[in-house]
């Protein structure tokens, strides 16, 4: 009999994890977990479902997107029922706005140390 993985958790490499896991803590609702450190640091969804992991990259640099000289390698989309209520939040917590080129159903956004996501129309 054959198993089949499940994902688990996504990691971001960034300069400050416990930073960014605030970040996305607040963007998602979510929970820091109490053992994350200054190395590593995790999100858990109040469902038990995949997490979203944050480890120290002492020479991280961030993707450059929409141009190619760094170009992203990954990217979150979040799906919003209320894109602009969703819009003011990212931007208090800190995310800036990228190019969207869709116009509409979806919107692209920097997270604070330059991870771009998307927050999509569902």
């Amino acid at each position: 009999m054959s198993t089949v993985p499940e994902l688990g958790c996504v990691v971001l490499d960034c300069p400050e994890p416990m930073s960014l896991a605030r970040f996305y803590a607040g963007v998602l609702g979510w929970s820091v977990d109490a053992d994350s450190d200054d190395d590593w640091a995790t999100v858990r969804s109040p469902d038990g479902g995949p997490t979203l992991g944050f480890q120290r990259d002492q020479h991280y640099a961030p993707p450059t997107w929409p141009d190619p000289q760094r170009p992203q390698m990954l990217h979150l989309d979040l799906t919003s029922t209320d894109l602009d209520a969703d819009e003011r939040r990212v931007l208090d917590l800190g995310a800036r706005p990228l190019p969207s080129p869709d116009g509409g159903s979806f919107r692209v956004y920097a997270d604070p140390v330059g991870h771009p996501f998307c927050l999509c129309a569902c």
